[in-house]
């Protein structure tokens, strides 16, 4: 069988993957918007909540990366015997960094000629062209160009990419078991220590690679014991796990005091169980949605999830534009049409239509002809 039967026969996309990476995006977007755009607690207690553990999304975008990739290069590997870690590190080169480093290095450039975006340092510069931009925010605090921020995620996914295929090459199976269950116990170590020493100013806790690789853990260790597996859950089932899920959120922020990269003063066992909480969250949203039939999977929802890619690396600057720079012209435009007191809400509703337009616009007249070049090395169709 020729290696494109091959690649025809075992095309893997599963649309529920894409709505949940649309679900992970909007979490993150009602997160962003309150911090220009507060929430009084006191006045909108829940809806305060819901938004600030909305940051919980990027943990649910980890998950995601990691179950995908583990699907396809086990899957790889199973039907040619092993797996090509340069055609591996293309693919990611071609998906990833056409769109990173256009937007970074554009806003380098921006920054050099306008103070309105901030300023983006030499170091900076240099730890994000290496991807080791997580690293940076983590002992030196967020960075004084507001809209690059969001970028320490990526920083975080390209470390996993690095390291994933070439522990399936050398070790297969039985070494990503034992990669994954190192992850956990190093995380787990990782929060105890930040646990030892309470913070009152910023925590590097959020974008510590040693924590965050937890949600890859739980990624991969998920795609090797479903081994292909699709749970056929009730539906009611799965909005109970969905609930749950929002749940577990709300438990590790409230009780816990888990706060992402806000002060952190708990305890060690708040700390443990808190993050215990988020990582048990990411996996029942993931549950609630894996394995719906894609008759039942929203076209338009899916669509938004393959685009959530250009969607996050915009949707701060969008914020910034919105909230920010054009802050006197939204003020007027909501007194035009009597929503002056929801404002923010406005805000909130163009920042989120505009951010999904040059998303999609990036999509298809940027991102699609490298899409379409790292076909060329792809073993395993998906939907890209």
């Amino acid at each position: 069988m020729g290696l494109n039967q091959v690649m025809i026969m075992t095309r893997y996309y599963k649309p529920e993957l894409d709505v949940l990476r649309f679900c992970a995006f909007l979490f993150v977007f009602f997160t962003h918007r309150l911090d220009l755009a507060p929430i009084d607690p006191a006045e909108y207690y829940w809806g305060y909540h819901l938004s600030l553990v909305g940051v919980f999304g990027v943990p649910l975008f980890f998950f995601l990366s990691a179950f995908l990739i583990t699907e396809l290069l086990t899957k790889e590997q199973a039907l040619l015997g092993t797996i090509s870690v340069k055609s591996f590190y293309i693919r990611r080169i071609l998906r990833i960094w056409p769109l990173y480093f256009t937007f970074f290095f554009g806003m380098v450039m921006v920054t050099q000629f306008s103070h309105k975006f901030g300023q983006i340092s030499s170091g900076t510069q240099l730890a994000f062209s290496f991807f080791s931009g997580n690293w940076y925010i983590t002992f030196k605090g967020w960075l004084g160009s507001y809209p690059i921020n969001p970028l320490w995620s990526v920083s975080v996914e390209e470390q996993l990419y690095i390291l994933l295929p070439l522990v399936i090459f050398f070790t297969g199976k039985r070494g990503l078991l034992i990669f994954s269950y190192l992850a956990l116990f190093v995380a787990y170590a990782a929060v105890i220590y930040y646990a030892q020493r309470p913070t009152k100013e910023f925590s590097g806790e959020w974008t510590n690679s040693f924590v965050q690789f937890q949600f890859f853990a739980a990624g991969i260790l998920c795609s090797l014991y479903l081994k292909g597996m699709q749970p056929k859950w009730p539906v009611m089932a799965r909005i109970a796990m969905f609930i749950a899920g929002v749940a577990c959120w709300l438990i590790a922020s409230i009780v816990c005091e888990v706060h992402a990269d806000s002060p952190h003063l708990s305890t060690i066992w708040q700390a443990i169980s808190g993050w215990g909480l988020i990582l048990t969250g990411v996996i029942l949203f993931f549950l609630s949605l894996y394995g719906v039939e894609e008759k039942f999977m929203p076209r338009a929802l899916a669509y938004l999830g393959r685009i959530s890619y250009g969607m996050y690396v915009f949707h701060i600057t969008m914020f910034w534009f919105v909230y920010q720079i054009y802050k006197k012209e939204l003020d007027a435009f909501s007194k035009l049409i009597g929503a002056y007191e929801w404002r923010n809400d406005v805000g909130f509703i163009i920042a989120f239509v505009v951010t999904v337009i040059i998303a999609m616009l990036s999509y298809h007249f940027f991102e699609k002809p490298f899409l379409r070049l790292k076909r060329k090395f792809t073993l395993i169709l998906s939907r890209d």
